[in-house]
């Protein structure tokens, strides 16, 4: 029986079509297959999973404990005896009624903002710096910078502690002979805002690193054309930074200024190895507040508790500056 390859048949019946290949696009490009194209889009997850089971394991498993432990009666008895004594949200409502928690806290934000602060400005002018040395200075300066990037946090603390000793510090010693007799036996650690100055000026020292070679890196991507351009068109140097390489420099600025927030935020070794948060608790911040009321008093859940309202104020802080930095970005556009 013959069929036809198109159209209808001489009887009038319906004909059989022959089928034919889809055409190629006229504009030379491929097409993809539905699961090449599903393969393509779930590569990126695929190359975060690793990263992202590590977190969850290396984090997510530990905050979860802790709170569990939050909402636990944990004292020595209970560790001895391997009691679990839940009480609900007790800690909880003795930490937030109480007052020495909001002091900690207004005193830790204050913390943490002057020193951001001071990390910032004298770190973009250290990167800065850098970027107009030459290159013996440079490499200098740069070696200076490193080492004391690399110095561990305690051996750095201890040195502070030798510098600003009360008798035999050098700090003292280098003020007697300038003149100031009355400092040649002064106590740096005697007082909330001594202490607090000393805690500072190391953890600011130990920052300009990571600031001044960051913004370093990020003055390097600066195109020169535009530099010149500038200068062709009568900028001085203020207004070839405002115009020029500010622009370039604010993207890193502002992840900088977040890393710089949760570092100093949570910064534990510093404030305790120096001083143990005295004189009389008064330069406790939130992580050592949280360690004194858990392992110094062995009242382990309201550690636990204060912790992970540590975690929520950090949460709310930075937050708070995401959502500053994207609004001014959207503004700009």
């Amino acid at each position: 029986m013959p069929v036809q390859t198109e159209g209808t048949d001489t009887a009038g019946g319906p004909g059989v079509r022959k089928a034919q290949a889809p055409s190629p696009p006229r504009d030379g490009t491929r097409t993809t297959s539905a699961p090449a194209r599903g393969r393509r889009k779930a590569a990126p997850y695929l190359l975060l999973l690793p990263a992202l089971l590590a977190t969850l394991v290396l984090l997510g498993v530990p905050l979860v404990k802790n709170g569990m432990l939050s909402f636990q009666n944990l004292n020595p008895r209970q560790l001895i005896l391997h009691l679990t004594e839940w009480n609900g949200i007790d800690n909880y409502r003795d930490v937030l009624t109480g007052s020495d928690f909001w002091r900690v806290v207004k005193r830790s934000v204050l913390f943490t903002l002057a020193n951001v602060v001071l990390i910032m400005l004298l770190g973009t002018l250290t990167g800065l710096l850098l970027a107009r040395l030459g290159k013996r200075m440079r490499l200098l300066l740069l070696l200076g910078l490193v080492l004391a990037w690399a110095m561990p946090v305690i051996a750095a603390t201890t040195v502070y502690q030798w510098l600003f000793a009360q008798r035999f510090g050098v700090v003292n010693w280098v003020l007697d002979k300038l003149g100031w007799h009355s400092m040649a036996d002064y106590n740096w650690l005697g007082t909330q805002f001594s202490t607090f100055s000393v805690i500072t000026l190391l953890i600011v020292w130990q920052s300009i690193p990571f600031v001044a070679i960051n913004l370093y890196a990020a003055t390097t991507t600066v195109p020169r054309e535009l530099y010149e351009a500038a200068s062709l068109d009568g900028a001085g140097t203020w207004k070839s930074f405002t115009s020029v390489t500010f622009p370039f420099l604010r993207p890193f600025l502002y992840s900088t200024t977040f890393l710089e927030v949760i570092w100093v935020f949570k910064a534990f070794p510093q404030v305790f190895a120096m001083n143990e948060g005295g004189p009389d608790r008064l330069t406790e911040t939130l992580p050592v507040y949280a360690f004194v009321e858990g392992v110094g008093n062995q009242h382990f859940g309201m550690g636990a508790a204060i912790s992970f309202l540590t975690v929520l104020v950090l949460l709310a802080l930075t937050s708070y500056y995401l959502r500053m930095v994207l609004k001014q970005e959207e503004d700009e556009l």
